[in-house]
């Protein structure tokens, strides 16, 4: 009898910013390297003889809790993969919502009618997670084997295992990051003997624990985001008050604010990238503004950040993450490995949430009305 884990990955950026990620390779976040640590703690006891992952970061690098501490080789084989979201990668959530909601209703009915152009249907990833599976079981007769794949793959290949007929994909449950899945393989077919297991996982670090959007009974909102390019000639005055509003509130009413200075820039940042300066809405409702500059610390491979703004009436709730995540989706492909940006000393709420999410302190701004520290955030791959 052959015992296969399936394992699935650590808290990504995906599951923290709210963006789709199928093939797009994300990062593990700093709560995700938590879990990791937690698997560690489950597996010390467990003898594995064989550890594969799919050949995306977030999936290897959660293989680190069985591989490392076992002295064993890492495998990777591309059948464990997530399933190909194809034009709607590194898409947020809140968009697919906006601009694709019939299509979105049917990826969460997990409905055999869905599709993306250049993606893959959910029979597709059962039949390829379920021959990948079968394909590594049989190389490791009698032996127990870790496999770490993504939610959904590991989803579909257990409703296949158990037979699940496609009108009741919906019902099948979700899995934590980092849960823990078991089977046998006996030569012909696999047994389920455990499935989705998160007991490793206290509250304080379980991704599901912090959302919602799985629990069928709850009346939570789940807010996700979606961002556009401001229109300039109509929006303007947008900016300018939200400009206004950021600066009092930080620096008081009795530090001058330059709102011309502010609007020099802006036309700067939107001449360089059509990203310069963009809105981020929850459904209709506009809820922050984001404003990039690739051009400064470019030298240095950083994307820079001007402005990270959420309306005070929509703060506290988790939202600014999401235009950190916007940063990364624009300054990734530019090859930049960093995110910078200011922030006062003294803006003690801003403060705290940049250090949440990973910003530390690398400087000090020169010549600037106020003072203002440069904080740090690294996106690169070779952490």
């Amino acid at each position: 009898m052959t015992t296969i884990y399936l394992i699935r990955h650590a808290e990504a950026e995906g599951n923290l910013y709210r963006r789709i990620h199928g093939w797009y390779n994300a990062l593990i976040t700093d709560n995700g390297f938590q879990q990791i640590k937690a698997l560690e703690d489950r597996f010390r006891d467990i003898p594995v003889d064989a550890v594969y992952s799919s050949d995306l970061y977030r999936t290897m690098t959660t293989a680190r809790a069985v591989y490392v501490p076992k002295s064993l080789p890492l495998r990777t084989d591309p059948g464990l993969r997530e399933i190909s979201m194809g034009s709607w990668e590194d898409l947020t959530w809140g968009e697919a919502r906006h601009f694709h909601l019939p299509a979105l209703e049917l990826f969460n009915a997990t409905s055999p009618d869905w599709s993306v152009p250049n993606g893959e249907s959910f029979a597709q990833l059962g039949e390829r997670m379920e021959g990948t599976v079968r394909h590594i079981a049989q190389q490791h007769l009698g032996q127990t084997v870790a496999l770490f794949s993504h939610g959904m793959a590991i989803r579909q290949f257990l409703g296949r295992v158990k037979a699940v007929p496609p009108a009741q994909w919906h019902a099948m449950p979700h899995g934590d990051n980092t849960a823990v899945s078991c089977v046998l393989w006996d030569g012909e077919r696999f047994t389920v003997t455990m499935e989705l297991d998160n007991s490793h996982l206290s509250d304080s670090i379980s991704t599901l624990a912090r959302q919602s959007w799985w629990r069928k009974d709850s009346k939570a909102e789940d807010v996700n985001l979606w961002f556009r390019p401001i229109n300039w000639a109509s929006e303007r005055e947008i900016y300018l008050k939200t400009r206004r509003e950021a600066w009092t509130s930080t620096h008081g009413p009795d530090v001058p604010f330059d709102g011309e200075g502010f609007v020099r820039d802006a036309e700067l940042h939107m001449s360089r990238s059509p990203w310069g300066v963009s809105l981020a809405f929850a459904g209709d409702r506009l809820t922050g503004v984001l404003q990039l500059d690739p051009q400064r610390y470019s030298g240095d491979g950083a994307g820079y950040i001007p402005f990270c703004y959420i309306v005070p009436e929509r703060r506290g709730k988790g939202l600014g993450v999401q235009l950190i995540g916007q940063a990364v989706a624009v300054y990734r492909p530019m090859g930049r490995d960093k995110l910078r940006l200011r922030c006062a000393p003294y803006n003690s709420r801003a403060q705290q949430f940049y250090h949440t999410y990973g910003f530390t302190k690398v400087g000090d701004e020169e010549n600037s009305r106020v003072p203002l520290e440069i904080l740090e955030k690294y996106i690169g791959y070779d952490r």
